[in-house]
């Protein structure tokens, strides 16, 4: 199963390069045919299939909620809830519609159920903090408000160091990469991802730890004025309150 999931993965990237109507129709047949071998494997109780899956299609879930929600708290929420009815109701997925055509559906539906909550609140005419009193005076009602959320310069810096994380993800070994997809991506507990390995949740605690290490010392490659004995969190500030940053995935 694993050659054979190898095999449509290389021929996809060996297609990903092709232009034109009838290079995109190539790849988009080829990605069906891989979907297709990853529900198979799911629903024959391969979890790692599942895994696979979440890393395909997790940024177009997050697409598909920040274009109809606008935020990005609410967007991961959606690709969240997205991935947990899937894992509910792959199994009886019957495939009349492509995998990617089926999770859309999802997002799409419960983004639309989201905002038809919100506008039934009124929420869609509240203002922002950041809308300004009027043409003549610029200030900002946020200017009225004690925050100690951070500047947008921040959260700038924050977003491009949560990319460096996902890229430095991508250099982590493969078993060491889907546990942490499991623990961070899936919000498993350590006895779900024991039962999904079939390891004692001891062994899933070294794995975890030993992945984390390994990607700290990735991402510290990238900040070499930083002292050794540094901490990884001590890189972040706390940006729970508006839902971007989870310090705790590394």
């Amino acid at each position: 199963m694993v050659a054979i999931t190898s095999r449509f993965g290389s021929a996809i990237r060996a297609e990903s390069t092709a232009t034109g109507p009838t290079g995109r129709a190539v790849l988009s047949r080829l990605e069906a045919v891989h979907d297709a071998e990853l529900v198979r494997r799911f629903v024959g109780a391969d979890e790692d299939a599942f895994v696979e899956i979440v890393a395909r299609y997790r940024g177009k879930m997050l697409s598909i909620g920040y274009r109809h929600l606008g935020n990005h708290a609410d967007a991961e929420e959606i690709a969240q809830d997205t991935f947990i009815l899937a894992h509910r109701g792959l199994a009886r997925f019957r495939g009349d519609s492509s995998l990617a055509t089926w999770l859309y559906r999802i997002a799409c539906n419960l983004s639309h159920n989201r905002r038809k909550y919100y506008i039934c609140r009124r929420r869609h005419v509240t203002l922002p903090l950041d809308c300004s009193f009027d043409d003549d005076n610029r200030a900002t009602f946020s200017d009225l408000i004690a925050s100690d959320a951070p500047n947008p310069a921040r959260e700038a810096t924050t977003r491009e160091f949560s990319d460096l994380v996902a890229a430095c993800t991508e250099r982590l070994g493969t078993l060491q990469r889907d546990i942490l997809m499991r623990r961070n991506g899936l919000n498993q507990s350590y006895g779900d991802i024991a039962r999904g390995l079939g390891i004692s949740i001891g062994t899933v605690k070294s794995r975890i730890g030993r992945a984390r290490k390994n990607l700290r010392a990735l991402v510290a490659e990238s900040y070499p004025t930083s002292a050794p004995g540094d901490s990884t969190f001590d890189w972040f500030e706390s940006m729970r309150s508006c839902g971007r940053v989870n310090a705790a995935s590394i």
